[in-house]
């Protein structure tokens, strides 16, 4: 039997494990999962065990808080002792975090086959902490799975027709997630009724590049209040950006309300007329959702949204993410284009792991 030893730390990487282990348990592939704890509060990281039936992890790490380097360092020292005890014949990372790192150099240094999810993005941005993870995740791995032909064409330019890796095209894992739990997240979230609003616009802001610096935070948060005052916007926020817009005295006019698992995420995605956000993820949630989207970043990972109009980079210049609202409130857009593998992505995935 194939035994896997899976890395998560985040709340992506909770969705994206969600629809492997499912393809792992049909396929007879034993994994293990160890959580890093990278995103420890419990509306961040228990309750997507809780409502995707990911099974429980096997090893809880519980290192958060702390520096990028800390952190990397604690995670990569814990994980070296899971593997060394566990012999697996593969390691999996996903994405783009300092779990996946630390999984990453763990696995590598031991000689242990790695196998990276979502694997050739690039934002060509080397300030953010994420590009430097994918780069040195991606030269390091055996299996490379790519989301788009974008993410293949990236690892080919940086030459990795001449490494000794395989490289497989099996579409967007998130797309499976989406796609599976749509109608579980019908039945058991509450969130519409909770939030109160037939017409609403969803948010989030979490990345570095805007919380931390104020000029940046200060813009995005006046346009996105001048939105509001057309049609009432929702954000969901991660504690320490609220603690970041308290300690800053930046005013929000628009509803704050706690961070959510992914079933209400589903349906605040669902129903909104629109996505305002800087996340990767939920980028590609909007298009799933079949609903357009504004990006708080100079750049994307999945250019293939820019390049369909789907969604439009507005950085912080409250000017760009006015002129984009304005567009976006009557553009009309075909969404049933397949970027991204049409939910069959895992399955692609899990049997070639079987296999290899």
């Amino acid at each position: 039997m194939k035994r896997i030893i899976t890395i998560v730390g985040a709340r992506p990487q909770f969705i994206k494990a969600a629809t492997l282990s499912r393809q792992f348990q049909l396929l007879g592939i034993e994994e293990k999962i160890v959580h890093t704890g990278q995103h420890f509060d419990i509306n961040m990281s228990d309750v997507f065990f809780d409502e995707m039936e990911i099974p429980r992890p096997v090893f809880q790490l519980d290192i958060h808080g702390l520096t990028h380097g800390a952190m990397t360092g604690r995670m990569l020292e814990e994980i070296e002792k899971i593997l060394l005890k566990e012999k697996p014949d593969g390691v999996l990372v996903y994405g783009d975090t300092n779990s996946t790192m630390a999984g990453a150099l763990a696995a590598s240094k031991l000689h242990i086959p790695l196998i990276h999810v979502e694997a050739g993005l690039r934002s060509y941005n080397m300030e953010m902490p994420e590009e430097i993870t994918r780069i040195l995740t991606d030269r390091i791995s055996n299996f490379l799975f790519c989301p788009t032909d974008t993410a293949i064409k990236n690892l080919k330019k940086e030459g990795f027709d001449y490494f000794p890796v395989k490289i497989i095209k099996n579409g967007d894992v998130m797309q499976d997630a989406a796609i599976y739990y749509t109608a579980k997240a019908e039945k058991k979230s509450n969130i519409l009724n909770q939030i109160g609003l037939d017409k609403y616009i969803v948010g989030t802001i979490h990345r570095q590049e805007n919380t931390d610096s104020p000029s940046n935070l200060r813009n995005i948060i006046a346009g996105l209040n001048e939105i509001n005052n057309q049609i009432p916007l929702v954000v969901p926020i991660h504690p320490r950006t609220r603690n970041i817009l308290a300690q800053q005295n930046i005013q929000c006019e628009f509803k704050l309300i706690d961070p959510v698992g992914y079933f209400d995420m589903i349906m605040l995605l669902k129903n909104c007329e629109l996505v305002v956000t800087d996340s990767g993820g939920i980028q590609k949630e909007a298009f799933f959702f079949g609903k357009h989207c504004i990006t708080l970043r100079e750049e994307t990972e999945w250019v293939e949204l820019v390049e369909n109009g789907f969604n439009i980079l507005a950085g912080s210049n409250p000017e760009k993410l006015k002129t984009a609202f304005e567009l976006f409130k009557t553009k009309k857009s075909d969404f049933s284009i397949d970027l991204y593998g049409e939910g069959k992505a895992a399955e692609k995935a899990a049997l070639e792991i079987l296999n290899f």
